[in-house]
C-alpha cells in the first residue's frame, strides 16, 4: 500500500460515493466503522491484508488483552501526554465490557487491572464484525491503495475501485510485527496532506546486550526474577525474563518504550528485602555467598551474579563495607542495554502522527478537514496490559461520533 501524489482523480461511472472511508480494518478502524455506520453514516473499510484485524487475532497468546480497568492518561506515552485524555473519557474499559456483555461474552481480570476473553481473540474479532456488517458496513480486504487525493472531498484509487468520500480516516497502525502486514502507509498520508510525525521507535519490545558483555547471562535463558526496572523517572515492578540475547518479560517491555540508546537501566533484584540488613544480621554465618542469595533468588543466577560480581566464600570472610557494596548493587543492578530486538519483535510502534496537529475532540486534522487519523499510527502509545487496545476503542469511537 503506497500513497502516491496529489494530483486530480478522474470522476467515471465507476466511482463509489461514500460519507465515511476508513482505511485500516484493524481495532480502531473497526470500532470507528461500527461507530459512523450506527449513526447512518455509509461506510467502507478498505485494507491489504487477506484476514481482518490480523494484531487482535495474535494479541494475549490468542486470548486478547482487551482492555485495562486502570486505563488513564498517566498509562499513555506521547509527546502531548494531554491528548489522549478527552478520548479516554468519552469512551472507557466498562463501555467496552458492556459491548461484549451485549454479545454475551465471558471475559476475566487477570493481573493489574488486565481483562481478557474467555472465548479468545476470535470472537472479539467476530463481535466488531457483527457490529459492523448489522449497521451496513461494507468491508473490502486484500485492497491496495494506489492513490489518495483531495479536492472537494477525498479521492482514493484502489484495487477494488474508486471512492469519493466526505471524511477519510486512516487507521494503518504502526510498524510493529511486519510479518502480519504492518507497514508505513499511514505515514506516507500524513507526508502527502503536510502533516508532523514525531520520531518513531520500538516499543513493548526486549532489549539486547552486546554478546560479550552478555555471555555471562547467556545461560540463563528461560529464568524470571520479579524485579523493579526503572529508567529515567519511569519504573515498573515485574517480572524480568532472561534471554540468548538480552532481557524480556513484563518490566524489561514496559521500560522498553521509554528507554533510549545509551541510557542505563536500573534494576532492583529483591525490592521486597533490605539486603543490607539481612547481610548484617547474617555477618557471622559460614554460608557461602552463593547458597544465601538462592534463599531470594534462582539457584543458577545466584551462581552468575556471584561470579560476577563478588568472590564465593563464606559470609563471615566479607567485612561490613563490601556486604552494604553487594547489597547496594542487588538493589541498583546497572546495565545499559546495546539495543532492542526491533519492529519484527515490538508490540507497538512509539511516535507517529504528530498530535499537536489533531484536534483531541475529533481526531480530525485542523487543517485538513475531513481528514482523521486514529489508533498506533498517531503519537499516542500504551504501556502494556491492554492500554493499546483501549486507545484503539477510544480513538475509533471519538472520530466514528464526528465523521
Amino acid at each position: 500500500m503506497e500513497a502516491i501524489g496529489n494530483g486530480g482523480v478522474k470522476v467515471d461511472s465507476a466511482l463509489s460515493s461514500v460519507d465515511v472511508l476508513i482505511i485500516g480494518a484493524g481495532a480502531a478502524g473497526l470500532m470507528c466503522a461500527a461507530t459512523a455506520a450506527q449513526r447512518g453514516r455509509t461506510v467502507v473499510v478498505l485494507d491489504h491484508a487477506h484476514k481482518l484485524a490480523e494484531k487482535i487475532r495474535i494479541s494475549g497468546g490468542g486470548r486478547c488483552n482487551f482492555t485495562n480497568l486502570n486505563a488513564k492518561p498517566e498509562n499513555y506515552l506521547s509527546q502531548n501526554p494531554h491528548f489522549c485524555r478527552s478520548a479516554l473519557a468519552r469512551y472507557t474499559p466498562q463501555h467496552f465490557i458492556a459491548l461484549l456483555e451485549k454479545h454475551k461474552l465471558s471475559y476475566s481480570e487477570k493481573t493489574l487491572g488486565q481483562l481478557f476473553c474467555d472465548d479468545g481473540s476470535e470472537a472479539i474479532i467476530k463481535m466488531l464484525k457483527d457490529e459492523c456488517d448489522a449497521a451496513g458496513v461494507k468491508l473490502l480486504l486484500s485492497c491496495d491503495i494506489e492513490e489518495i487525493s483531495r479536492s472537494d472531498a477525498f479521492y482514493v484509487s484502489s484495487s477494488r475501485g474508486k471512492f469519493r468520500a466526505a471524511s477519510l480516516v486512516i487507521a494503518t497502525g504502526g510498524l510493529s510485527i511486519p510479518k502480519i502486514g504492518a507497514t508505513p502507509f499511514g505515514y506516507k498520508v500524513a507526508e502527502q496532506f503536510g502533516i508532523p510525525m514525531t520520531k518513531l521507535h520500538a516499543g513493548l519490545v526486549p532489549l539486547s546486550f552486546h554478546p560479550e558483555e552478555w555471555s555471562a547471562y547467556a545461560e540463563l535463558a528461560g529464568i524470571s526474577i520479579e524485579a523493579v526496572v526503572s529508567c529515567g523517572k519511569q519504573k515498573f515492578r515485574e517480572n524480568v525474563l532472561f534471554t540468548h540475547r538480552g532481557l524480556s518479560g513484563p518490566a524489561i517491555l514496559q521500560i522498553s518504550s521509554y528507554w533510549e540508546q545509551g541510557q542505563a537501566l536500573h534494576i532492583d533484584l529483591l525490592p521486597d528485602h533490605d539486603m543490607r540488613q539481612l547481610f548484617i544480621e547474617q555477618r557471622g554465618s559460614r554460608m557461602m555467598l552463593d547458597n544465601f542469595l538462592t534463599q531470594y533468588l534462582p539457584k543458577r543466577f545466584a551462581e552468575v551474579w556471584c561470579a560476577k560480581f563478588a568472590e564465593n566464600k563464606p559470609l563471615n570472610q566479607f567485612s561490613e563495607k563490601a556486604l552494604s557494596a553487594l547489597a547496594a548493587q542487588l538493589h541498583d543492578w546497572q546495565m545499559t542495554p546495546s539495543g532492542t530486538l526491533g519492529y519484527s519483535k515490538a508490540e507497538v510502534t512509539c511516535g507517529g502522527v504528530d498530535t499537536q496537529a489533531l484536534s483531541s475532540k475529533t481526531m480530525q486534522v485542523n487543517d485538513v478537514p475531513g481528514l482523521f487519523f486514529i489508533g498506533e499510527v498517531m503519537d499516542v502509545t500504551g504501556q502494556l496490559g491492554g492500554y493499546n487496545f483501549q486507545w484503539a476503542w477510544a480513538s475509533g469511537y471519538t472520530a466514528g461520533q464526528a465523521v
